[in-house]
């Protein structure tokens, strides 16, 4: 037992990340069923889609579970108020305040993590009254700090910062890494593009089989004058890179991004014009596996490393 695994009551202390359009219930229930913390992505999820998603993932486990909810997406306040509804003993929010929402989900019984890209703000966090915080890194996928630190000097700077529990993300998706980032001071860690690449992920097979073929220097962190997004290099990349040649307004950008972008890229597959997110690790993902599978050979790799570093 750790510190991760003592406060979600699970195996390992492995966390997959709640990732819009990969994170439904079929995925979060199949890590909890094999050891760590599944999360639910409400991001990408209507009110009503988010609780049928816990619904189902009652009844696919009997681990414990959690959601994931960025603070920046509308319903907002409906999302909350099902959470409570439906039960829900685990919280991670993102993107947005940690004041805003804590007291109200600590004093319903919840567990409540919150996901920050700097030590600035993993102490606000924690002043806030958060169990744990999840710090992410500048190589991981997805919806991204502004400051570009590293997880390698973000995890220490954290740790040397913060008294809770700390959770380690971006550029993990192996047990050397796992190993690399608890050395660091992370009590856990959580993991996004590997589960990404699974079976059980909700996202669409072109996607899937994309991931497998990124290569350093594919991914690209953008957007930062809406919310900072690292992208798969695609025909929409290039036109966000292009209308960056003409110094775009936000507005400008947000128009060229328009609706369900993401959607259309990771759910839909449209691999020219959809958004294809995932982290810069994908170039060290080559097969899409079971989470099961995923699980069993991050821990055995995690505990090969362990013995090989103690003989150094």
């Amino acid at each position: 037992m750790n510190r991760i695994t003592e406060l979600f009551n699970i195996q390992y202390p492995i966390v997959q990340g709640g990732m819009i359009w990969n994170s439904g219930y079929k995925l979060a229930s199949a890590v909890s069923n094999a050891g760590g913390l599944g999360l639910i992505g409400a991001g990408s999820m209507y009110p009503h889609v988010l609780r049928e998603h816990i619904q189902k993932c009652k009844k696919a486990t009997d681990k414990p579970f959690g959601v994931n909810v960025p603070m920046l997406y509308p319903n907002i306040e409906e999302i909350m108020n099902i959470i409570v509804e439906e039960d829900v003993k685990i919280v991670f929010t993102s993107a947005g305040n940690p004041k805003t929402w804590t007291a109200f989900l600590k004093e319903k019984g919840i567990t409540v993590v919150h996901v920050v890209s700097s030590s600035k703000f993993a102490l606000k966090a924690q002043e806030a009254g958060v169990d744990a915080v999840v710090a992410e890194g500048f190589e991981a996928g997805g919806h991204n700090g502004r400051e570009e630190t590293t997880t390698l000097t973000l995890i220490p700077m954290v740790k040397e910062q913060i008294n809770i529990p700390l959770i380690a993300a971006g550029g993990i998706a192996t047990g050397r890494g796992m190993l690399a980032a608890m050395v660091l001071g992370a009590d856990g860690v959580q993991m996004g593009s590997r589960f990404a690449a699974s079976e059980e992920s909700s996202s669409h097979d072109n996607f899937k089989q994309t991931i497998l073929n990124v290569k350093e220097g594919d991914t690209q962190l953008t957007l930062k004058e809406l919310a900072p997004v690292r992208l798969i290099k695609n025909k929409f990349y290039e036109e966000v890179q292009t209308l960056y040649t003409k110094c775009p307004t936000p507005d400008e950008l947000k128009a060229l991004l328009g609706r369900a972008r993401a959607k259309r890229g990771m759910f839909e597959g449209d691999l020219e014009d959809g958004e294809l997110e995932i982290g810069q690790i994908a170039g060290l993902i080559h097969e899409i596996k079971p989470v099961s599978e995923i699980v069993t050979n991050v821990i055995a790799e995690f505990e090969a490393a362990k013995k090989q570093v103690a003989t150094f």
